[in-house]
């Protein structure tokens, strides 16, 4: 079973962001041959040009030749641990989101994958609907990556937050509830908590009071900054 230290150690070569190209191009890893034929066909009715793995040697020598706008990647690969194919993309500072899919229900792993820098996680099965919703999202977030928001990138510790994080953050600094802030990031009440705790661990904050201490002893005004990110 490979870890992520035994699948490709090679960084893709060449600028990523001038790479890609289309803005629909969608891998879908998942050794399930049902499920990938599902989502093709789904994405495709959707207008998407989606390209299926059935093995993480495959998708991660693909995305090293072409990167994606999104992925669907399944934790659960045949010679694979859950979360090998996570780290050796954050390894790459792959930059275009992850949809994580499992047939397992695990907060633990679900957590975990966030950490590794997963955009969501969901349970298999789950519906057209929600997976589609889920991809226009993170399409969504993609052209924010090319598109950067003013002020971010001086924000001190900005580099240890994921773009999940700094939305999160924003809904923070406006003084959105975890309910509020879920609904207009389309995660659940819980996925925002969970992002919110990262936040205040990787800034070394006891309390959201201390958090925007932090966020507003930036030399950039990040209030305004904040605030233009929806």
């Amino acid at each position: 079973m490979h870890n992520a230290a035994q699948l490709h150690r090679e960084e893709p070569k060449g600028d990523w962001s001038a790479r890609i190209d289309q803005e629909t191009l969608i891998y879908i890893v998942d050794d399930d041959e049902t499920v990938r034929d599902a989502l093709l066909l789904l994405l495709r009715i959707e207008g998407y040009q989606p390209r299926c793995f059935g093995d993480a040697e495959s998708f991660l020598q693909a995305v090293r030749e072409t990167p994606p706008v999104c992925v669907i990647l399944d934790l659960n690969l045949p010679g694979c641990t859950p979360l090998a194919v996570l780290q050796q993309l954050a390894a790459w500072r792959f930059k275009s989101p992850v949809l994580v899919i499992s047939g397992q229900s695990d907060i633990a792993v679900a957590v975990a994958a966030m950490k590794e820098g997963a955009f969501d996680f969901f349970e298999k099965p789950f519906a057209s609907g929600t997976i589609l919703s889920r991809v226009r999202e993170a399409i969504a977030h993609w052209r924010q990556m090319h598109n950067p928001v003013s002020g971010l990138a001086n924000f001190a510790g900005r580099a240890r937050l994921t773009r999940r994080e700094c939305d999160v953050l924003a809904e923070v600094a406006r003084g959105a509830s975890n309910k509020e802030a879920g609904r207009r990031l389309h995660i659940s009440p819980r996925t925002v908590e969970v992002h919110r705790a990262r936040i205040m661990g990787k800034l070394g904050a006891r309390n959201t009071a201390d958090l925007m201490r932090i966020v507003l002893s930036s030399p950039a005004e990040m209030v305004s900054s904040l605030g233009s990110i929806s």
